[in-house]
């Protein structure tokens, strides 16, 4: 009697999120920047003219695309220093980590290791041992 081999393949989630929620996350991770320009004009007068600048997005993305905040702002916040640290997906959990630490040591999420991790670690096992 021949047994069956199951073959296993990820699922695709597919029902998408449609809530509040998930819209906020998608700004903030993809930022919003709106221009408008007001004019009140009468009789081909301009009477009141506004221009408006405005930009939402989280400190990782403003720090990835360099948008520039006003004068006056204190940006040595701990979360935009955080923010201009380079960082990747996790190949394993997909949640966001420093790539150095993602290839030099391991995700501190799920506990994934790098090759090169794994290489580093054997190489000062070998050391010790030397």
């Amino acid at each position: 009697m021949e047994e069956e081999e199951e073959i296993l393949e990820p699922e695709k989630d597919t029902q998408q999120d449609s809530g509040l929620a998930a819209v906020i996350d998608r700004v903030l991770d993809k930022g919003l920047v709106i221009n408008a320009d007001i004019a009140v004009s009468v009789s081909g007068t301009e009477l009141l003219g506004i221009k408006i600048r405005a930009a939402l997005a989280s400190f990782e993305t403003a720090a990835q695309f360099g948008l520039q905040f006003p004068s006056g702002t204190d940006m040595a916040t701990a979360a935009w220093n955080e923010a201009k640290i380079e960082k990747e997906d996790c190949p394993q959990c997909s949640k966001r980590v420093s790539t150095e630490q993602l290839l030099n040591e391991n995700c501190p999420w799920c506990g994934w290791i790098s090759a090169k991790a794994k290489a580093i670690a054997k190489a000062k096992v070998t050391a010790e041992y030397s």
